[in-house]
């Protein structure tokens, strides 16, 4: 038997969710809160395998409220069931603790394959916020760089000299201290270690 816990504060989502859930074979709806503090305070005495949890709640939200629960109690998996697609919120509720993130929009054997999901260890995501997450992986930040400085952080985050920077690209050492001197400006940096850690997090660079 998977035990589940609802926070929504919608009462009519609740509501219909808790029939749902208690309705399918296999699965008991153990509690049912409109907020995060009388979910933490019940989940002292009443602990759940899963919680089905909102973002926007009354109080406390539901990012926060992920966070203080994985902290007191790390074994309960908690999936975000939310309209929001906002990929900041995503990562947010991710980094928190979420082990899933269903919109809800999300069909009744949706919800529930994905609780049986992230209790075999899964990391259940509806198709929508899963491109959302895909995509932002994959999106580049516009570079204020020309192609050759590109080309000469590129290969000054591969952990080239200035030297083998000038050989690789068949200029002089002068040249790329230039190149580099520009980099920093443009990047708003001051040093080698901070150029190269910006180019990686927003994707200056070719990482291969």
């Amino acid at each position: 038997m998977i035990t589940v816990s609802l926070v929504e504060d919608d009462k009519l989502i609740r509501e219909a969710l808790n029939e749902m859930i208690s309705d399918a074979e296999g699965f008991e709806c153990i509690g049912s809160y409109g907020d995060c503090e009388s979910a933490l305070d019940d989940l002292r005495k009443n602990r759940p395998s899963v919680i089905l949890m909102d973002i926007e709640l009354p109080g406390m939200s539901g990012i926060e409220g992920v966070r203080k629960i994985k902290e007191k109690y790390p074994g309960i998996d908690i999936i975000m069931l939310t309209i929001h697609e906002d990929i900041s919120l995503v990562f947010k509720a991710l980094s928190a603790g979420a082990s899933g993130y269903l919109d809800k929009g999300a069909s009744d054997e949706k919800i529930l394959e994905s609780i049986k999901e992230i209790c075999d260890g899964g990391a259940p995501m509806s198709y929508k916020i899963a491109r959302l997450v895909v995509s932002s992986f994959q999106k580049k930040t516009e570079s204020p760089l020309t192609n050759r400085e590109t080309d000469v952080l590129n290969l000054l985050c591969k952990g080239n000299s200035y030297k083998e920077i000038a050989y690789t690209l068949f200029i002089s050492v002068g040249t790329v201290r230039h190149h580099i001197k520009n980099i920093y400006f443009k990047l708003q940096v001051h040093s080698k270690s901070e150029a190269v850690a910006k180019a990686l997090k927003e994707k200056l660079v070719d990482n291969s």
